[in-house]
């Protein structure tokens, strides 16, 4: 994996300082949680939306009209579906324009026939660990399971990643693997990032 071009994606941001001191890290893609049920749930409160980093909304079954209207309230770059938004809630998203990334939980298996539906409705998948918390929940799962996965949509790495992890991020190999995904295991408290362990992490990833 080349590590310099290594997406990395800090996903359960909400406080405007915190924002912005992320984006200043040089960071991708930076996701916002429009989810009620999350710890990490945007609310009223997003007062400073990234200029320079990509922006995510993450949705969790939500109606296609609610995240059409996010899309425009917030300019986003791209959606991430945690639910069970079929393919062809996928691929009609697809066609307005905006950047799908659809995420899968995983156990102790990668369920490849489910996956295959998705090819060519989306522009990346998110292998996250299968929890009833729709991601952030800081558990990992075997990342190797991923070497049965032979699609053609590039994926990022997601679930339980941390601080001691870059060691392990910089030896994983999959063609299609294009980047990673941060949260929990880099927080202070729900959606308060510490800024130096990220700054740190990426330096370290990219040395």
């Amino acid at each position: 994996m080349n590590n310099n071009s290594l997406i990395i994606k800090v996903c359960g941001m909400r406080d405007s300082q915190n924002i912005r001191a992320v984006e200043a890290l040089g960071v991708d893609w930076m996701g916002f949680i429009f989810h009620p049920l999350s710890k990490r749930y945007v609310g009223e409160q997003l007062a400073y939306l990234p200029e320079e980093t990509k922006r995510v909304g993450v949705f969790v079954n939500d109606k296609f009209e609610t995240i059409l209207e996010a899309i425009e309230l917030y300019n986003l770059n791209s959606v991430q579906l945690h639910g069970n938004e079929s393919p062809e809630f996928c691929k009609q998203l697809r066609e307005q324009g905006i950047q799908v990334i659809k995420a899968f939980g995983i156990t102790d298996y990668l369920p490849l026939e489910k996956i295959a539906e998705y090819e060519g409705c989306c522009n990346y998948y998110i292998f996250d660990t299968q929890t009833t918390q729709y991601g952030g929940s800081g558990i990992k799962y075997d990342w190797n399971i991923l070497q049965s996965y032979r699609g053609n949509t590039p994926f990022l790495l997601s679930g339980g990643i941390g601080p001691s992890d870059v060691d392990a991020i910089k030896s994983f190999s999959h063609p299609m693997c294009v980047g990673i995904d941060i949260n929990s295991k880099f927080e202070l408290s729900p959606a308060n990032k510490n800024i130096e362990s990220i700054h740190q992490f990426i330096k370290s990833l990219k040395q």
